[in-house]
């Protein structure tokens, strides 16, 4: 059984993994949410203005009252800002498996830090929460997203064909990678 704790804090070197709070609105908009770089692969279109990302936060807030919620803030301990964020877009209870999803602000972008921020939930999903397997997928076209998982430890078990549609690329192909937690803990990703 899957034992539920929510978002908990999580620190790395240079990471803090937190949950969302209102205050941080201006860092997601500025960072990431009004970026159509960003959104580009992501199933929602950029923000207009600061109050619809407010109005999204507020909506997260409220989620983290269940203990089967998580969605972390990433902030970047040297400047202390939101530069992205990390989540389970899917539970399977009856499977211990889950889909987690990301995005972070362009600019930080080939440094290692979303694969860092991965690691670090990967390892608290895995000995935390008691997950079996942890699944992530990205669009073909964002190769990427394919890197982070694969240096995260995650093994690419092939292309779903086209098994997603949006209305800016129509129906469009899915790679999925997922871990295992014998793999995680055989692997010492630590």
């Amino acid at each position: 059984m899957l034992t539920h704790k929510g978002t908990k804090t999580i620190n790395t070197d240079r990471l803090l993994l937190r949950k969302l709070e209102i205050e941080d609105s201006n860092d997601m908009f500025k960072n990431w949410a009004t970026d159509s770089e960003v959104t580009k692969f992501l199933s929602w279109k950029p923000h207009d203005n600061v109050e619809e990302t407010k109005e999204i936060i507020k909506q997260w807030t409220l989620e983290y009252e269940n203990d089967d919620n998580y969605n972390w803030a990433i902030v970047l301990k040297d400047i202390g800002e939101v530069i992205g964020e990390i989540s389970l877009v899917r539970i399977n209870e009856k499977h211990y498996s889950c889909e987690v999803g990301y995005c972070m602000s362009r600019k930080y972008w080939n440094m290692g830090i979303m694969t860092e921020a991965l690691k670090a939930v990967i390892d608290y999903l895995f000995s935390e929460i008691r997950f079996n397997r942890i699944v992530a997928l990205h669009d073909t076209k964002n190769g990427a997203s394919g890197k982070v998982m694969n240096k995260s430890g995650m093994k690419y078990e092939g292309t779903l064909r086209q098994a997603s549609f949006s209305e800016k690329r129509g129906f469009y192909d899915l790679a999925i990678y997922a871990i295992l937690k014998d793999e995680w803990n055989s692997e010492s990703r630590r």
